[in-house]
């Protein structure tokens, strides 16, 4: 039996296998899509490490920043572990070959994003993601890691709250298939696909990995809280770097003022964009001042989405830009050792994991440092799990037949009455306008009963493509379930919370209340039913 079995191919799933395999494990890691699509790839500004390369800095200034931003909706531990970290993992990546920007006198160039003390963020121009990323990729092969591409995870197999590996469709064949192993690490990412054509995610961050928990008999956390990023391109929703304004950007309204201090957390900064916009303000961002020399050295890649996108040249024109989902806070909740809530020889790690370090609002540049770091820590203690165990040969294979018959179903008898595209492109825009920037119980509770009817509707839903290989059709339409799955489970938790706090803002309570709210969401599903509770943030 294989050792470890990692579902998603992104930074956190490739950091995992390769310190897995360096531990001597047999490891395969399955992915949706090529590693190289990963949402890694999106991260542009940079990774945060208190080297003090630029500006004096500490790891207990950048503990304090990214409990501040968190709004102490956070394990102050794992906090402190993955600050205290950041500089062995920029020494890692380093030894890699992960090319960092430098300094006049050679070392690891850093600049400053919003919410931080000081320039923290390490940096490969604006590509910084997509740098990590392939790097991290290319080690994997040198080391003979087993890649699976385009997989689609469709159960965790679980025997008495045991995970003992996964079941997918192979997107080629269209074969359903499984792979058992010792220890899985969930590996598969956000879910802001729900806020579809209104997020900077790709329209694969659809929460398999959450979904696949939950039907598992696993916990989430935290579903409310969804991070929008002040700045993307009003026409596409691409993403244009908080490291535009990190480098001197400058936000402007449509008569040229500006109107907030561009550094501040996003949550503060994207209200502010969005409250301009309610009282019919265009907004732009202006790195005109910063030159085309420095623009194109640093932020190549900017300069040449606003041209493609959004048919502006920035470095002498305006940029009209608007808020959108970008990162989603909540996820698989896991305890201090990433192991999953409920579930036993299970770890989750990356956007799809809440290890309570972002609480209610991620601090710029923490996203990289979470998915290497702990991406590292999930392979070591999978590796521990392993060790442990003794192979099972006898177990029953329920599970894969059921799901064998569940996907022929939709070949053979699901009508194709109702098309599920229309319903979520319909849907994207209204979690964007209702559970989005400002939030109100209202159109709250209208939307969870709408997305309710969806899900019982499922039944007049299908595929119209019945072919069996390369059916992304077939895809598409899991896909939409799990948003359905998810999507209640946000709502759910953002008409239970009654106060603001970080992303999570409502016009009705618009103040913070510790006394009450300072605590996790926590929903699983016990004898069908969506259950939930509050749990409280130790002080």
């Amino acid at each position: 039996m294989l050792d470890i079995l990692i579902v998603g191919s992104g930074g956190a799933g490739l950091s995992s296998a390769l310190t897995a395999k360096q531990q001597g494990a047999t490891v395969t890691v399955v992915g949706k899509h090529y590693p190289t699509a990963s949402q890694t790839s999106m991260a542009q500004g940079g990774i945060n490490a208190s080297l003090g390369n630029v500006t004096p800095d500490s790891v207990q200034a950048h503990i304090d920043d990214t409990i501040k931003s968190a709004h102490e909706l956070c394990n102050k531990k794992m906090v402190e572990t993955m600050c205290q970290d950041a500089p062995n993992t920029i020494e890692w990546l380093e030894e890699l070959g992960v090319p960092f920007d430098r300094t006049q006198n050679g070392k690891v160039a850093q600049r400053q994003l919003g919410g931080a003390s000081s320039k923290r963020a390490c940096y490969a121009q604006d590509y910084t993601g997509l740098k990590i990323l392939h790097t991290l990729y290319d080690s994997c092969l040198k080391e003979g890691i087993e890649m699976l591409e385009e997989y689609f995870l469709l159960e965790l197999i679980v025997e008495d709250k045991q995970v003992l590996g996964a079941i997918f469709l192979d997107i080629v064949t269209g074969e359903v298939k499984e792979i058992r192993a010792k220890a899985t690490i969930l590996a598969t990412g956000g879910y802001g696909a729900l806020y579809k054509n209104f997020t900077t995610n790709s329209e694969g961050a659809t929460g398999d990995g959450l979904a696949s928990v939950l039907r598992a008999g696993g916990t989430l956390s935290d579903m409310e809280f969804v991070q929008f990023h002040p700045t993307a391109l009003k026409g596409s929703a691409t993403l244009i770097s908080e490291s535009a304004r990190g480098e001197g950007g400058y936000l402007v309204n449509s008569k040229g003022e500006r109107f907030v201090d561009e550094l501040l957390p996003r949550d503060v900064v994207a209200r502010a964009i969005f409250e301009q916009i309610e009282s019919g303000e265009e907004v732009f961002l202006d790195i005109r001042h910063l030159g085309e020399e420095k623009l194109l050295h640093l932020m190549p890649q900017e300069v040449h989405l606003c041209r493609l996108y959004e048919g502006v040249d920035p470095i002498s024109e305006l940029i009209p830009i608007k808020p959108v989902a970008h990162y989603t806070m909540g996820g698989i909740d896991v305890n201090e050792n990433l192991e999953v809530t409920g579930l036993k020889n299970c770890y989750a790690v990356g956007e799809c994991s809440n290890a309570k370090i972002h609480g209610a609002n991620r601090l710029g540049g923490n996203s990289l440092l979470e998915i290497i770091s702990l991406g590292r820590e999930a392979g070591k203690n999978a590796v521990g799990c392993v060790s442990q165990r003794t192979e099972t040969t006898n177990t029953k294979n329920t599970q894969l037949q059921k799901t064998k018959e569940y996907i022929d179903s939709l070949f053979e008898e699901y009508p194709y009455q109702k098309n599920f595209y229309n319903l979520q492109d319909e849907l994207g825009e209204k979690f964007y306008k209702h559970a989005g920037v400002v939030k109100d119980n209202t159109k709250l509770n209208n939307l969870l009963n709408e997305l309710r009817v969806i899900k019982a509707d499922l039944d007049d839903m299908g595929i119209g493509d019945k072919n069996r290989e390369n059916n992304t059709n077939l895809v598409e339409f899991l896909q939409f379930q799990n948003l359905l799955t998810i999507g209640e489970v946000v709502l759910d938790a953002s008409i239970v919370r009654d106060e603001s706090r970080g992303a999570h803002y409502k016009s009705a309570f618009p103040k913070k209340d510790n006394q009450h709210f300072k605590a996790h969401s926590l929903y699983w599903v016990e004898d069908g039913i969506l259950q939930n509770r509050l749990q409280k943030v130790e002080s």
